[in-house]
């Protein structure tokens, strides 16, 4: 049996209609930048994400970087941030001249540990990023506390988690920016890059949308020095013409999710049995960008699974600070022991709405076969 890491035909085949009718809609508009469409995306997307204001970005990472920029982030200033996640995270704050600082991720949620900011929070810190990582959202309570307590902005890396929920609260909603993705394997993909930002905050709204055009409120008259950070009006269309499917798409990944946990543990090896599960927590909306497991011999099992005809991911071998370009950091092996071992030890598998009872039992299957023939081995 084959089975993909993601089946995007699938989806589009899904829906093919609204979509081609979308994209159709633009090209005979002949408006291919800005304009009517991504103000309706911008919209929807503010909304759903419970945010006064968005503002359709080229990428997810242009995202971020436009952020900094409207906190004149440069050389001399340290954004606090984790070194378990995409590059972009850490490469748009160097970027720019700052200094990423990396703190430690929680060990369940691989996400930033709170507990472990404010020991390096300095007079030149700027920033706090937390990513919510694999969709489910950072402790934002804590995080927003030391926030305020120490005069820092905090952007939202949610790039995996858009309708991801914290209490009752969307991704995105809570820190002073949030930043989206809709690159294609997202929850809520495009047919390209494109990103947005979201934010409760006017000016600040205002600041990002005169960045992404040159740094000019006005053509060809620049306040500031800005970027070409904007967003195309057919990956607009595409986005929106999605977004009403979103939430069932969620609930697909959610109910996949739970089912993995339910073979897992049915076949004996969920937990000690050799398949460490990913943990929804408490208070929290888990919509599941990916379904990660923690297993010894990784690298074996990733092998094995593809001669099998399944696909998998690492998210992410190598941890940013142990990034061959961020050497001069001076982040020896070992400093961050927990995205050290995440990266080791972690396992992405399918987990796309449309996984079949068939596929997800022969995944399991495969797994448990591989895991208890190392045990016997053993």
């Amino acid at each position: 049996m084959r089975v993909p890491l993601l089946d995007l035909k699938a989806q589009y085949a899904s829906i093919k209609d609204e979509l081609d009718a979308a994209v159709a809609e633009v090209v005979e508009s002949q408006y291919f930048v800005l304009g009517p469409k991504v103000t309706a995306c911008e919209e929807a997307i503010a909304q759903h994400s419970g945010c006064a204001y968005g503002i359709g970005i080229s990428s997810g990472t242009d995202a971020l970087l436009v952020c900094l920029m409207a906190e004149d982030v440069g050389p001399g200033d340290e954004v606090i941030t984790t070194p378990y996640s995409f590059f972009a995270t850490a490469g748009v704050i160097a970027r720019l001249g700052a200094t990423p600082v990396f703190v430690d991720v929680d060990p369940v949620s691989y996400n930033l540990d709170p507990n472990q900011i404010e020991e390096k929070i300095t007079e030149r810190t700027k920033i706090l990023m937390p990513v919510h990582l694999y969709g489910q959202m950072a402790d934002m309570d804590p995080i927003m506390e030391i926030a305020r307590r120490h005069d820092l902005v905090v952007i939202e890396d949610a790039a995996q988690a858009i309708g991801a929920e914290y209490d009752g609260r969307r991704a995105c909603s809570i820190g002073d920016y949030g930043c989206l993705s809709f690159f294609p394997s997202k929850n809520l993909g495009g047919f390209g890059d494109a990103g947005m930002v979201v934010t409760n905050d006017r000016e600040r709204a205002e600041r990002v949308a005169t960045l992404r055009v040159h740094g000019g409120k006005q053509k060809y008259f620049h306040e500031v020095v800005g970027g070409n950070f904007r967003l195309d009006a057919l990956q607009a269309a595409v986005v929106h013409a999605k977004l009403p499917w979103l939430d069932e798409w969620t609930a697909g990944r959610q109910t996949n999710a739970a089912r993995y946990d339910r073979l897992f543990t049915e076949a004996g090896v969920a937990g000690d049995g050799g398949v460490g599960l990913p943990v929804a927590l408490p208070g929290r909306r888990h919509i599941f960008n990916q379904y990660i497991i923690r297993v010894d011999r990784r690298d074996e099992l990733k092998a094995h699974l593809q001669e099998a005809g399944v696909a998998t991911a690492i998210y992410y071998p190598l941890p940013l600070h142990a990034q061959e370009c961020f050497a001069y950091l001076g982040q020896a092996p070992g400093t961050f022991p927990r995205s050290e071992t995440a990266a080791r030890e972690t396992l992405a598998l399918p987990i796309y709405p449309e996984l079949s009872d068939d596929q997800a039992e022969y995944v399991v299957k495969t797994i448990a076969g591989f895991i208890r023939a190392n045990q016997n081995a053993g």
